[in-house]
């Protein structure tokens, strides 16, 4: 689908965060989640226009309902149906916990949603739940059978750091096991709660990414990396090597403003839910011409004007480096991403601050 998709246009991915709600308090928590739902969210009324702007885009516009949890939302299973009424594919990140009942996910199949993440960061209830610092696995898992038992294809998200990296072999195996169809392997970005944990260094990165793409050519189910786009690079270089076939790296890739666009709980749209620099508000400016014209956006799709390495790297339009992590790390979106540890030939120009001293003594990737 990628490949025919002009993202100057639209996004691959739109995701509307409906609340920050949620009953969980994870360590590595985006949104920074509270138990309360805010009182300047977006109201039904102001979610279905939202909704209807996004149906412009095209058709079969990818809507990814996220949150804090949505499912504290009253009127959620409401503004599924009007999103799949409209044309829209609808898609869903619940949080685990008791309130995601095997009742609640068949309300959610019947009203539209296609397709359901749920987010596993651990092998075991002891693993996963440590990390979260919350008793949820017993609850993803759960959902996620049930989700199963109601026809909704499973995708499972997975955040990568220093504390996980090395149970990504044994989380594959649960994912696996749970007849996910995608594996969606995200690699810490630090905002929110996740400005405690430590990130991997650049070459457990890299080498994460080579394992990776030996997953995807084994399993049945798909891989992709979020906030990692030198996945693709890692592919082709891979490729040049004979050691596979390369199509993953050869399509262009979905970053922050490119293929991809965030709208908050309160209605501000940012390139990511990582990059939380505004370029305009749904209330007031439709999310397409948000998209299509602002200069934020446009400047994340132009990797010919990035700085430092991202800028001079050969593979600048096929990867780009995450524009999230890049803005976490210097405060500007078109720098340099710090996880990626690939140096341009002939590039004499400054590197980030993670690249100077080495990898940080890290093992290499993950050993099954």
């Amino acid at each position: 689908m990628f490949d025919d998709l002009d993202t100057d246009r639209r996004p691959l991915v739109l995701v509307w965060e409906v609340t920050q709600a949620c009953g969980l308090a994870c360590r590595h928590c985006r949104a920074d989640a509270k138990p309360q739902r805010h009182p300047d969210e977006l109201t039904t009324a102001e979610g279905k226009r939202l909704l209807e702007d996004a149906a412009a885009f095209g058709d079969g516009q990818l809507v990814v309902l996220s949150g804090g949890d949505p499912l504290a939302r009253d009127d959620l299973t409401e503004l599924v149906a009007y999103g799949d009424d409209l044309g829209l594919r609808m898609t869903i990140t619940p949080s685990g916990t008791r309130s995601l009942t095997p009742e609640r996910v068949r309300d959610l199949g019947d009203a539209g949603i296609a397709r359901m993440a749920l987010s596993l960061d651990g092998p075991t209830r002891e693993r996963h739940d440590a990390f979260r610092g919350e008793e949820s696995y017993a609850d993803t898992v759960a959902a996620a059978r049930a989700a199963r038992d109601a026809g909704i294809p499973l995708q499972v998200n997975t955040t990568v750091c220093a504390d996980t990296v090395d149970d990504l072999p044994a989380i594959r195996d649960r994912v696996r096991e749970l007849g996910a169809v995608l594996w969606s392997v995200f690699f810490l970005v630090p905002v929110g709660r996740g400005r405690v944990l430590d990130p991997v260094s650049p070459q457990r990165a890299e080498d994460a990414m080579a394992w990776l793409h030996e997953v995807s050519e084994e399993e049945r189910f798909g891989v992709k990396t979020t906030e990692a786009p030198f996945y693709r690079r890692v592919g082709i270089q891979r490729a040049e090597a004979g050691e596979a076939d390369g199509a993953a790296g050869r399509r262009g890739g979905v970053t922050a403003g490119r293929g991809f666009a965030f709208v908050s709980h309160t209605g501000e749209v940012y390139p990511s839910g990582f990059l939380p620099e505004s370029a305009g508000d749904v209330r007031e400016r439709s999310v397409v011409d948000v998209y299509r014209n602002s200069d934020l956006f446009e400047s994340l799709r132009d990797p010919d004007g990035f700085s430092g390495k991202c800028g001079a790297c050969e593979f600048r339009h096929v990867c780009g480096g995450s524009r999230s992590r890049a803005y976490a790390a210097t405060g500007d979106p078109t720098g340099s991403d710090p996880l990626c540890p690939y140096v341009p030939e002939g590039y004499d120009g400054p590197l980030p601050e993670r690249q100077r001293g080495g990898d940080g003594g890290d093992s290499p990737e993950p050993a099954d």
